[in-house]
């Protein structure tokens, strides 16, 4: 509540952050999103966290949550964009958030702002979001490669009011945990839990690799289609220290990934992408 409360007072105010401007609060508008939930091991994942700050949730044994959500950015003071966001649902003590894993995004803007502001693992790469009458869904490629595929069935069930729902993201950058908060409304469509209403589909890039590791489970526990919604992004962020029992050895990404980034907003090429209308 506090935290709404001082977003408000901030609206309509200014700020200029590593030089993109921003009118406050840092929101979107006119912007649909697909959202799946898929069944994975939870120990597998708990390898792929940094640190010791962070563990998977597990809602039983050896079951956690890959939640993949694709966001198509609108309108928003930085232009639009598409946000492919790949994640494990984590905690940190009492506070449930989601670990984000993979974050390709459609524009240079939007790196720059997402991980040098925020530390989201954000990389620009070719991301496409299609809407047809029986189904959504988007593809990541990198490098001329299939990166990631998620398709979502058009649920029957759907124009479900959302009141405004809050959300943790943990990130890794610079050597640190980093936390930022969204909230978003909507009206939101949904599957039934473990129905075959969506497929993921993960290539064979390199970066595809620690995702194979997960077990993921082909029935989704969660599925869901918001054709329009409004987002806040918090300007407030929280950061600690990754820790670990021994010395680290690499060497983590730092500011030098974001120092001599631009303000552009074109997009790469679409991904290939048989299905989708050129």
């Amino acid at each position: 509540m506090r935290a709404r409360q001082r977003i408000e007072r901030l609206r309509g105010r200014h700020a200029l952050v590593d030089g993109i401007p921003f009118k406050l609060p840092i929101d979107s508008s006119d912007t649909p999103a697909l959202m799946a939930a898929f069944p994975i091991s939870a120990n597998a994942a708990a390898k792929l966290i940094p640190g010791e700050e962070i563990q998977p949730v597990r809602l039983g044994g050896d079951v956690g949550l890959l939640i993949v959500t694709v966001v198509n950015y609108i309108t928003t003071d930085i232009g639009s964009y598409i946000e492919f966001s790949i994640a494990i649902a984590c905690r940190r003590g009492l506070s449930v958030g989601q670990w984000v894993v993979d974050l390709p995004v459609s524009t240079e803007i939007s790196v720059k702002g997402g991980k040098g502001i925020w530390g989201m693992p954000k990389h620009q790469a070719n991301i496409d979001f299609v809407e047809r009458a029986d189904k959504v869904w988007s593809q990541y490629d990198l490098d001329g490669q299939l990166c990631c595929r998620i398709e979502v069935d058009r649920p029957r069930l759907k124009g479900i009011p959302m009141p405004r729902i809050s959300a943790v993201n943990y990130c890794a950058f610079r050597g640190m945990l980093c936390k930022s908060w969204i909230s978003f409304k909507g009206r939101a469509g949904v599957n039934l839990p473990f129905s075959r209403s969506a497929r993921l589909t993960l290539g064979d890039h390199p970066r595809m690799a620690p995702l194979k590791t997960l077990n993921v489970r082909e029935r989704p526990l969660f599925t869901a289609f918001l054709e329009d919604t409004e987002g806040i992004l918090d300007d407030h962020m929280e950061s600690w220290f990754l820790t670990f029992e021994e010395p680290p050895t690499t060497p983590p990404e730092g500011l030098e990934s974001v120092a001599g980034l631009g303000l552009g907003q074109e997009w790469l090429e679409p991904p290939n992408d048989p299905e989708a209308v050129r």
